[in-house]
């Protein structure tokens, strides 16, 4: 093999094992900042994550808002409709959160199952919801008595 075609084959084999290592730390990068979305329900029935962060999104239970001390800690219930998981949130929260909304938050699971948030957003209008929300949150139908065929 002459020196220039060896030349020419280490660095077309060095461009290729550089791309693949790029692709990697690409890859990984955006698995770390992946954050899925779970309804209460599969909250509470264990299947968010234990240790990773996610989002959890529903309306806030009527009466369910607590300011206990005198701090920026809010403690609040999120429900589905079905189940319901208690969130804890500490700083401002947005100016159109309030109860019978329906809200995201960003956090983590607390060893206790209270969901521990980094951050809470609330919808911006009465007819706006994040398709993932509105999703989770279809009430379930009564069964109809007497229903023809």
């Amino acid at each position: 093999m002459k020196p220039a075609r060896k030349q020419r084959l280490i660095l077309i084999t060095l461009m290729v094992i550089g791309a693949g290592i790029a692709t990697a730390f690409a890859l990984k990068s955006f698995n770390d900042n992946l954050m899925y979305f779970f309804p209460p329900t599969d909250v509470v029935d264990g299947k968010a994550p234990k240790d990773a962060l996610f989002r959890l999104g529903g309306m806030v239970i009527k009466g369910s808002v607590e300011r206990p001390g005198d701090g920026m800690m809010v403690r609040f219930k999120l429900t589905d409709f079905k189940k319901e998981v208690t969130v804890e949130y500490t700083g401002i929260l947005p100016d159109l959160f309030r109860e019978g909304q329906g809200i995201v938050a960003h956090g983590r699971l607390s060893p206790q199952g209270v969901f521990i948030a980094e951050e809470v957003l609330a919808k911006h209008d009465e007819n706006y919801m994040p398709p993932e929300v509105a999703g989770s949150l279809k009430k379930p139908e009564a069964p109809s008595a007497g229903k023809a065929q």
